[in-house]
């Protein structure tokens, strides 16, 4: 599991974000991908596709049940992590890092001060 830092930021949905300039990296959390279970599908969104902040924009399918997978934040599609899509148990293993699904060029990288920090979510989490 990568390290936490500062410029990782998290939603209610479950998705982490990794700031890397105007681009972000977007996955699910660990704690996503544990109450998932077992990964079989993830279907991701296309490249250059403009989406919205919470925009179901991927989707994921375990053993136990099918769920969407909502863009965090406003902007363009740059990058998909095709390695997922041909191995699923990759976000299994290794959710907050190697397990990435998409990455997005922000339309306004100001708005990503605006998801929960690492001790915010973990707040959240304790009240689930």
């Amino acid at each position: 599991m990568p390290a936490k830092n500062s410029d990782t930021r998290y939603t209610k949905d479950h998705e982490w974000v990794r700031l890397d300039g105007d681009i972000v990296t977007v996955g699910i959390t660990d704690h996503a991908q544990q109450q998932l279970g077992e990964l079989v599908f993830v279907e991701l969104p296309e490249l250059e596709r403009e989406v919205v902040a919470g925009e179901a924009c991927a989707v994921v399918e375990s053993v136990k049940a099918a769920s969407d997978v909502y863009s965090p934040l406003t902007g363009r599609v740059a990058e998909i992590n095709e390695t997922i899509v041909e191995d699923p148990e990759i976000v299994n293993n290794d959710a907050e890092g190697e397990g990435w699904f998409f990455k997005l060029e922000l339309d306004d990288p100001a708005t990503f001060e605006e998801l929960m920090d690492q001790e915010a979510y973990d707040e959240y989490l304790e009240t689930l």
